[in-house]
């Protein structure tokens, strides 16, 4: 997935700030099942929320980012345990600002 300009970005974070998290990662990490959930979620809303339970900052970061190469989305934004991703669909659902 190609880069999100600066303006894709913030309109992205406007976007998910009313979501909650669709996926909730426990004290089993990232499983193939957590990650057909994160699959299934992307596919069918575009932009999701992920939260990551983990006191680690550097575990954590390693899950985010296997998260990320695994399903292909791209990372909008990370607060606190919140990971939100954007990847688009088929049938592309959110219409992104154009990029200049």
């Amino acid at each position: 997935m190609s880069q999100l300009t600066t303006k894709q970005r913030q309109y992205l974070k406007g976007l998910a700030h009313s979501l909650k998290p669709v996926v909730l990662l426990g004290g089993n990490g990232l499983t193939e099942g957590v990650m057909a959930e994160i699959e299934l979620a992307l596919g069918h809303h575009e932009l999701i929320k992920v939260k990551v339970a983990s006191e680690d900052r550097d575990a954590k970061r390693a899950i985010i980012d296997a998260i990320v190469r695994e399903s292909g989305a791209t990372e909008v934004q990370v607060i606190g345990h919140i990971l939100v991703l954007y990847r688009p669909s088929d049938k592309q659902k959110i219409e992104l600002p154009r990029a200049r």
